[in-house]
């Protein structure tokens, strides 16, 4: 289980509330979220389609902002953030695995990795060495030269799991990081995170409907019409996790 300080908040969201018009109606996805989160913790933000928890993950990592309400990352407001400074936060901070892998086609498995390290003004040596550090982390040292078309589904996700760590991130959102994934393969990703979360002490934070996320979860908070309905440590989480899944496939 990852060393989780319990003193120190990675992300704090007070207030949080998410509107979208469409067809000159108002939706409301999030309706007040209060969540706080523990640096070196592992949550897994779960509910059904249409909840609000993509809407949050998005809302946590700086991809969209909140009608109202405020998110803290480090203790920083980012509403009070300009784009430069949001991109920056962004950039060295946050980390993101998306379930579409979200990988540059033209690019080698190295290539994209070091992508982030670029932005960040990293020199070429310093990209390149951690670069194929990360990839043998992940088990595709000798995958670097390959490029996405020439990975499968789940050494692709590898990748998009060594790029989200270029820049030595306090947090890691991961979004559906299994949905694009065999039951075998998603496995094998979610105990990567465990591993990354474990050894590297990096906050991890995933939307998933995958149950299997929940026993390598510290906390799970579900997420209902725009509410938090409930947050439950991974102990008191009584599910028949094979069970479940032999009903959804």
């Amino acid at each position: 289980m990852a060393t989780v300080d319990k003193k120190e908040y990675v992300v704090r969201t007070k207030d949080l509330v998410k509107e979208f018009t469409m067809g000159g109606q108002t939706l409301r996805a999030l309706k007040g979220i209060q969540l706080d989160i523990y640096r070196g913790e592992y949550i897994s933000i779960m509910g059904p389609s249409g909840s609000g928890k993509s809407t949050l993950f998005n809302m946590v990592g700086g991809l969209d902002k909140p009608t109202d309400g405020t998110v803290f990352i480090n203790d920083v407001d980012m509403a009070q953030l300009d784009a430069q400074e949001l991109a920056y936060l962004r950039c060295r901070t946050i980390g993101y695995i998306f379930q579409s892998f979200n990988l540059i086609p033209v690019m080698t498995a190295l290539e994209n990795v070091t992508l982030p390290m670029v932005f960040a003004g990293v020199s070429q040596d310093e990209c390149t060495e951690r670069g194929m550090d990360l990839l043998k982390m992940v088990g595709l040292g000798e995958r670097y030269h390959h490029k996405p078309t020439e990975l499968s589904g789940g050494q692709q996700q590898r990748v998009a799991c060594a790029r989200a760590l270029a820049n030595n991130p306090s947090i890691i959102l991961a979004d559906e990081p299994t949905g694009n994934l065999d039951l075998k393969t998603g496995k094998e990703i979610i105990d990567l995170l465990k591993k990354l979360n474990k050894e590297n002490n990096v906050t991890i934070i995933s939307a998933t409907h995958d149950l299997k996320m929940l026993d390598i979860s510290d906390r799970i908070v579900w997420i209902r019409d725009g509410f938090v309905e409930r947050i439950e440590e991974r102990e008191d989480v009584q599910l028949q996790v094979g069970v479940m899944e032999n009903e959804e496939h």
